[in-house]
């Protein structure tokens, strides 16, 4: 048991501290910068937004997308409606600008559809995938342009801030943070999902059941570019309010992130791929089986309890549990106390994962797309 107790200890050490260490360690010995040559660089862009019964938003979203500083005569707003059945259409046709193109799906066919869709009728450089829930900072089409400059890169994140969301707001700053620090020393494992750029020549068709970010940070280093974080091309989303949405949302996410490595299994050869390789195992496989070596770790602890470091570590772990328990059920008003809040995420994202595993397994897909409403 005491084998099973390190192993799990040391497991969950470094999915959540031990890779961000490596990161550090390998940015004070290489780092693999981004080559600027001109601040004038203005490739063409068309802007991307995949959109199903969005008419509580899609009026903001449009004009953001409208605000953006960038010469008007280089890019485009592509707004892809997959058989919307509310007013949607109706807002995005009221606006008279040219820069503006809805496009119709013949029929409700799911997010991959609605992107592909999209992609036939692009013909700039640069192509950026929205969704329509985020808002973006004016100079986000500016600053997620301008590391195409580099003839290395092929994929360039952004950064996705959530308001009013301690938990999931701080593990997002977490995500970030390691995605800048893959950034400095080769490429990132996943993108936004909500606002990410890509070469369109490097663009290929997307997968049902496939996440599209993922996807393309893959696809992307497959085919000999970079995939990087930029830290200055911002947007901002609202949290969820409702738990089970949210939930769901994670669930959703992680199992197309599964099948979209399973499509690409090939880029787990370091021979071939380097680093690259191993900041996937580390930042998406290690994470993925943390719920698993948490349970082998509560587990084997409780077998060892008999000595004071045993029982304290036991004790520790499920009062974190309780904690979760009593926020997720609201016991004593305990929900609005951070260290709470952090315990419940937590544990939510780990059952989330747990459930995603079980569904991939079972090959169970969601074929038709459904945003989630912030």
């Amino acid at each position: 048991m005491i084998y099973i107790f390190i192993f799990s200890f040391l497991s969950v050490f470094y999915a959540y501290f031990g890779y961000p260490l490596l990161l550090i360690a390998l940015n004070k010995i290489y780092k693999n910068r981004i080559e600027i040559i001109s601040d004038d660089y203005e490739p063409s862009i068309s802007i991307i937004t995949p959109v199903y019964n969005e008419e509580s938003v899609i009026k903001e979203k449009i004009e953001n997308s409208l605000g953006l500083i960038y010469p008007e005569d280089k890019f485009e707003i592509i707004f892809v409606s997959d058989g919307s059945t509310d007013n949607t259409e109706q807002i995005i046709q009221s606006y008279n600008s040219p820069r503006i193109k809805l496009v119709r799906t013949a029929q409700r066919l799911g997010k991959a559809n609605a992107l592909n869709t999209g992609l036939s009728k692009v013909k700039n450089e640069i192509i950026v995938f929205t969704d329509a829930s985020i808002m973006l900072e004016e100079d986000a089409l500016v600053e997620i342009s301008t590391p195409f400059q580099d003839s290395s890169v092929g994929c360039v994140s952004g950064e996705d801030y959530i308001s009013e969301a301690e938990g999931e707001g701080l593990y997002g700053k977490y995500e970030l943070w390691l995605r800048r620090l893959e950034s400095e020393t080769g490429s990132i494992v996943g993108a936004s999902g909500s606002f990410y750029a890509q070469r369109s020549s490097t663009c290929k068709e997307f997968l049902e059941g496939v996440a599209p970010d993922f996807l393309s940070v893959l696809e992307t280093v497959e085919a000999g570019y970079r995939a990087i974080s930029s830290a200055t091309a911002v947007g901002y989303m609202s949290c969820l309010k409702n738990p089970a949405d949210e939930y769901k949302r994670k669930v959703r996410t992680l199992t197309r992130g599964m099948a979209a490595l399973k499509q690409k299994m090939n880029l787990l050869n370091p021979i071939k791929y380097g680093l690259f390789s191993i900041y996937i195992v580390s930042h998406k496989i290690f994470r993925w089986l943390v719920p698993v070596f948490l349970l082998l770790l509560y587990i084997s602890n409780y077998f060892l309890m008999g000595s004071a470091f045993f029982d304290l570590f036991f004790y520790a772990q499920t009062l974190f549990y309780i904690s979760a328990l009593l926020a997720y059920k609201n016991i004593f008003q305990v929900h609005q106390y951070t260290p709470f809040k952090i315990s419940l995420f937590f544990c939510i994202a780990n059952v989330a994962i747990l459930d995603a595993m079980i569904k991939f397994f079972q090959g169970q897909r969601q074929e038709i797309w459904e945003p989630t409403k912030r």
